[in-house]
């Protein structure tokens, strides 16, 4: 009975959405006049039974590429794979909550916090986990009211993972004394999650965990092509974006099918969390790579597992990340003696650390060399740090660099721009400048201090070509 409920409530939205493209093709859109022609034409070349076929929870087989562990058929509930593989698959499963639901509002943030070029690059996923089929249903007529144009784009697909092909979850392992409905709620968890990202192994080149109950800073999608951009040439496993639970956590989609399969073969043995960071040290990235500002915040008040008050937020939110550096490609160069691996190009990302440097004297410096001349309007350089602050440079001056060397390891002239104010240095305006497209810049250290050095923070706006 719950079945045919579910199927007849499928077919109304199918239904609806139906219209909904009989209109739009009557309809001008100027922004989306060549993905309306895509949907046209897909819908000449498959046809309308296609169409009504996709929408009535036919089994379709798994697109990840995982061995036969993870071999399963998806029901797809709403929309259709991308025509062609993405930058980035946003992912989240969402459960049934007793008092407040937040995934439309989670939806909503994402789709209007990014602009229409970074949407055709970007495809997400919500998978419904809940085994309540009425309420999955009623979820997805709501979807599809909501974000129809989103979901005949390609933009969005909801899918879900029939019940027979889960595990056991009852009678199982009671790891770290927690009771048997939070052991069944975490492992269950686990699976979801498992399902969701098996799913998503072909659909893009990266794959962004968020939850169902977050907001999205402006432009996130930018924020995180210039952060894997900065990381080109470095190995990495896991980029993180927030500090929060399974939030924000950027991987390559290639590492998807065996992410799965780990998470299915300890689901039971502990929580989530704890299990992606063993498979990140599994995969020999020994130190959490966390980008700030974080691009995502925790917004619900209740928790998914019985309904317990959870407020957690995350203070390194910012809503708009215009400020963000640019921070275009470089090398590091230092004559301060480094204290462990506390490295030179530390400073110049935006991740949690920081480089370290022992005792510098009158004379040494820290050089960023420009992998071409870069036009710049503004550098904030930061010292020190909030554990210690006694860690910041005493005196020093900042320089550009306006020509290099023949080996370009350096450069041989600089033009000073100005001195660090107490331990900080922070210029704008500098596309008026003499130098307004250095190819280095260049920290100078004018007085000897018995006090190490932090340089927590190098921080490179570029001005935008002509």
């Amino acid at each position: 009975m719950v079945m045919r409920c579910f199927l007849r409530r499928s077919l109304t939205v199918a239904i609806s959405l139906l219209v909904f493209l009989l209109l739009i093709s009557l309809s001008p859109w100027p922004q989306e006049d060549s993905e309306i022609k895509e949907m046209r034409e897909w819908v000449q070349d498959a046809g309308l039974q296609q169409l009504h076929t996709d929408w009535n929870l036919h089994s379709l087989q798994n697109l990840g590429n995982a061995t036969n562990f993870l071999n399963i058929s998806y029901r797809y509930l709403a929309g259709i794979p991308p025509f062609e593989k993405k930058f980035l698959t946003v992912g989240l499963c969402s459960v049934k909550r007793k008092r407040e639901n937040y995934l439309l509002e989670t939806l909503r943030s994402v789709f209007e916090q990014s602009t229409h070029e970074e949407l055709k690059e970007m495809v997400v996923v919500v998978h419904l986990v809940d085994p309540d089929e009425e309420w999955n249903a009623q979820v997805l007529e709501k979807i599809a009211r909501r974000f129809a144009l989103q979901v005949l784009l390609g933009r969005l697909l909801v899918i879900h993972t029939p019940a027979e092909y889960y595990p056991p979850l009852e009678g199982l392992k009671r790891n770290f004394n927690d009771a048997e409905d939070r052991v069944r709620f975490r492992s269950k968890q686990n699976v979801d999650y498992a399902y969701l990202m098996n799913f998503a192994a072909n659909l893009s080149t990266y794959y962004l965990m968020v939850e169902d109950d977050v907001r999205c800073s402006k432009s996130f999608f930018t924020a995180i092509r210039k952060a894997v951009a900065s990381r080109e040439g470095s190995y990495w496993v896991t980029l993180e974006f927030s500090k929060l639970g399974y939030i924000g956590k950027l991987y390559h989609t290639s590492d998807l099918p065996r992410l799965a399969e780990f998470l299915m073969l300890f689901y039971q043995e502990m929580p989530c969390d704890w299990l992606f960071v063993h498979f990140r040290l599994l995969l020999t990235q020994k130190e959490v790579i966390r980008f700030k500002p974080s691009l995502f915040q925790h917004i619900g008040h209740y928790s998914s597992f019985q309904n317990t008050e959870n407020k957690l937020k995350d203070e390194d939110f910012e809503e708009d990340p215009s400020t963000f550096p640019d921070n275009p490609p470089a090398d590091m160069i230092t004559d301060i003696k480094t204290f462990e691996n506390y490295l030179p190009n530390k400073a110049y990302s935006n991740v949690e650390d920081y480089f370290w440097g022992k005792t510098p004297s009158a004379g040494n410096s820290f050089i960023v060399v420009f992998k071409q001349a870069t036009r710049i309007f503004r550098i904030q350089i930061r010292t020190g740090s909030e554990q210690r602050p006694g860690d910041y440079l005493r005196a020093g001056l900042v320089e550009l660099g306006t020509q290099k060397y023949r080996s370009g390891l350096r450069c041989s002239s600089y033009v000073p721009i100005g001195h660090f104010e107490h331990g900080n240095f922070d210029k704008q305006n500098l596309e008026s400048s003499a130098v307004s497209a250095p190819k280095c810049v260049r920290i100078m250290v004018t007085l000897n201090q018995s006090e190490w050095l932090i340089i927590s923070s190098i921080s490179i706006w570029t001005k935008p070509g002509p």
